[in-house]
């Protein structure tokens, strides 16, 4: 049997924001969104879902969920397109955090979306080193 990962979800409280941010980001606009409870991008066969927690916690429909803190979501892009991502990033205004070289040469880059969450573009190989299992 093998998983794959089917969504995976951060939190913010100012959805009008986190809409403006992510569809600058990502260039695209939510497939899903609820006014004031979520906002759903696709990206591949994985569901980004973006919620304020306030009115997760009041869910009766799936089980209540939500947190609060900054989050951690990273995004897979190619080598030939990370410095085009920075650039991206430089030109919505916003400020990347921290660049790192991993120790098999795979890079990343963090900044932070209006929620705080930490966000991160890396190149595929940041994780070749880890076992697969």
């Amino acid at each position: 049997m093998s998983l794959r990962i089917a969504e995976v979800c951060i939190y913010g409280r100012d959805l009008q924001k986190m809409r403006e941010f992510y569809n600058a980001l990502l260039g695209k606009k939510p497939v899903l969104c609820e006014e004031n409870r979520h906002l759903f991008y696709r990206l591949g066969d994985t569901m980004l879902l973006i919620f304020n927690p306030d009115e997760t916690r009041k869910s009766t429909d799936v089980p209540p969920h939500g947190c609060y803190g900054a989050g951690h979501l990273a995004f897979y892009v190619e080598e030939g397109e990370y410095e085009g991502w920075k650039e991206r990033v430089r030109e919505m205004g916003v400020e990347i955090e921290r660049e790192v070289v991993w120790g098999n040469g795979a890079r990343s880059f963090y900044f932070r979306d209006p929620a705080g969450n930490s966000l991160e573009i890396t190149v595929p190989g940041t994780w070749a080193w880890a076992g697969k299992g």
